[in-house]
């Protein structure tokens, strides 16, 4: 068995509300002890950046360009998660030693796995030089090379967890910026695939309608009526025809069809879209699942829990049911493959990426 490794994760993903910081000691298999976690919150100002960002990143077919102010904005992106590493490393009073190691997600500004290509704004070397620690980053690159989306890469950990469910087969959801589900199988057999948008379009609506960033419990939701009409023509997107697997660009869906809507109208319809996609889902398991556990922002939606809930026949639980944390499960996720990394164990295989075969991946940078 391998020594375990003091491992930090570091995820910002689709999603521009946080840095999210976790602590693990793990072998990347089936030691994996979580020790701490914290969330670091975007200002404003921050997050107007990584919109630029996005709209500057919109035309890029080089996945190592950084064109204009795109350079700029990584280095900001960098120090930033190299703070947030400094102010968790102190809080937490973790030691340097030599096998300590950065998970480095970085900010996905462009994900085309149609076109072989997915951008992630984030300096691993200068992260390494900045915390004196290793980093691994890049971690979807090889996958996409071998022929895989590059997405979802939380899968491995998600098998990781599967113990703590009391029946499988289960469905792990995560519903951040966009969705994505894994199913385990009874044999910890894996598939997994992007569901739909997520909290995107809610949370882009709740704030051009509120001028709050997010529906809180979804109290807009559930004070409007989802119109029919514009519900299905969202659920008739080609993206919900195509076998997985497949992964979705947190820009792949608009709000187009509920312009015109009223606020809260227009809200309990995009909650219903993405409680349907994701109930949907099972559909592609040959094993439907017993049990629902929901990680990300998503699960604090109370209205679109319901509404998930509504819809499947079997328990739709966050992820604090079975004793993980649902807002640290995906930077807890990028720890622990950073050890895979260094073990050269994989990271995808073609039931969650379509990769060709199974693979590992990521950049490791040395400390200075």
């Amino acid at each position: 068995m391998a020594n375990p490794v003091n491992a930090i994760g570091l995820m910002s993903g689709t999603s521009m509300d946080a840095i999210d910081v976790a602590w693990m000691v793990t072998d990347g298999e089936r030691q994996a002890e979580v020790h701490g976690f914290e969330s670091f919150p975007y200002s404003p100002a921050q997050r107007e950046m990584l919109t630029e960002a996005m709209k500057l990143a919109a035309g890029l077919t080089d996945r190592t360009a950084r064109p204009g102010k795109l350079a700029q904005i990584e280095h900001d992106l960098t120090r930033w998660h190299a703070d947030a590493v400094d102010s968790f490393r102190e809080k937490h009073r973790i030691t340097d030693s030599d096998d300590s190691i950065i998970g480095f997600h970085g900010q996905t500004v462009l994900h085309r796995p149609e076109s072989g290509l997915t951008v992630q704004l984030g300096d691993g070397q200068l992260l390494a030089k900045l915390t004196g620690l290793r980093v691994v980053a890049d971690m979807r690159a090889n996958d996409m090379a071998h022929g895989g989306q590059g997405a979802p890469l939380a899968p491995a950990y998600h098998a990781a967890l599967a113990h703590k469910v009391p029946e499988q087969p289960v469905a792990f959801v995560n519903i951040g910026g966009v969705g994505n589900v894994t199913f385990v199988d009874e044999n910890g057999g894996l598939l997994a695939f992007d569901t739909g948008p997520g909290n995107a379009l809610m949370d882009d609506w709740c704030f051009g309608h509120t001028g709050k960033p997010v529906d809180i419990d979804g109290a807009l939701a559930r004070s409007g009526k989802a119109d029919d009409h514009a519900l299905a023509r969202m659920r008739a997107h080609a993206f919900f025809h195509e076998p997985p697997p497949k992964s979705l660009d947190r820009g792949s869906f608009t709000l187009d069809d509920v312009q015109g809507l009223k606020g809260a109208d227009g809200s309990a319809t995009l909650a219903w879209f993405t409680a349907h996609s994701i109930a949907d889902a099972a559909t592609w398991s040959n094993q439907p699942p017993k049990y629902w556990v929901i990680c990300g922002g998503g699960r604090k939606n109370r209205f679109l829990m319901e509404s998930l809930a509504s819809l499947v026949d079997a328990p739709v639980v966050p992820a604090e049911a079975i004793g993980v944390d649902g807002d640290a499960i995906e930077a807890e996720a990028w720890a622990y493959l950073a050890v895979r990394c260094l073990r050269g164990l994989p990271l995808t295989w073609p039931t969650t990426t379509g990769v060709r075969e199974p693979v590992s991946g990521g950049v490791v940078f040395e400390a200075a």
